[in-house]
């Protein structure tokens, strides 16, 4: 796009009808509407229409940019981390993607609450929504690599064994053994399952000290994977 006074406000007023969505996502949840979004924007809400042709067209936009902040935010941290250091590595896109999540609640709501009635993401969310994923593959496949972490001998059914070395064939997946990933679904699975306990109010009256308790499934994370 061209760098002239009418696409610099075209982005501008973009940007500014995002950040009323996102103020919507907080206090109603997914429920958007364009025409809510116009009316504190203080335009008729056919002119929203001139940046978003739909709802569900805001909301891959409003998805795009949490996936790819949360995405900029594990990639940035790991990336200070040195490389040799493993284990740090790991604990590192763990903490970095739960600190993200608490400051930005109705954000991860969005993309890893519940699904939207009607909404279907299409497929160029997926990238993006790997990003954090592909670091914490680096890891260990870099631990692969340097002969430092051995796949695990686990017996994994048929199926589970099929449906793991299909997935290791994924752009940013490949080369990680099939018991080695299969062990670090659980774990990614246990990473979102806890920040989402956590937001959620799952362990109101149970956990009462968060911090600790989310150091001690990192921990618990690195040995299951053999990194510790």
């Amino acid at each position: 796009m061209a760098d002239t006074p009418r696409a610099r406000a075209r982005v501008e007023t973009t940007e500014q009808i995002k950040a009323i969505a996102r103020r919507q996502l907080a206090t109603e949840g997914p429920n958007l509407s364009l025409r809510a979004v116009a009316r504190e924007l203080g335009v008729v809400s056919s002119a929203v229409y001139r940046y978003f042709a739909s709802r569900d067209e805001l909301l891959t936009a409003l998805i795009l940019d949490a996936y790819n902040a949360m995405g900029e935010a594990v990639e940035r941290a790991e990336a200070a981390v040195p490389r040799r250091e493993l284990v740090a590595r790991w604990a590192t896109v763990w903490r970095v993607t739960r600190e993200w999540s608490l400051a930005r609640p109705a954000e991860y709501a969005l993309v890893y609450g519940s699904p939207i009635p009607g909404y279907a993401a299409p497929q160029d969310t997926v990238a993006a929504a790997q990003r954090p994923l592909d670091v914490a593959m680096t890891v260990l496949r870099d631990g692969i690599e340097r002969g430092v972490l051995e796949p695990p001998t686990d017996r994994l059914p048929r199926p589970v064994r099929s449906d793991v070395e299909t997935i290791a064939t994924f752009p940013g997946i490949e080369g990680i053994p099939p018991t080695l990933l299969a062990r670090a679904m659980t774990m990614w699975a246990m990473l979102f399952g806890t920040i989402s306990f956590e937001l959620f109010g799952r362990y109101t009256n149970g956990v009462t000290d968060l911090d600790t308790y989310f150091e001690h499934q990192v921990k618990m994370s690195t040995r299951y994977l053999g990194l510790s």
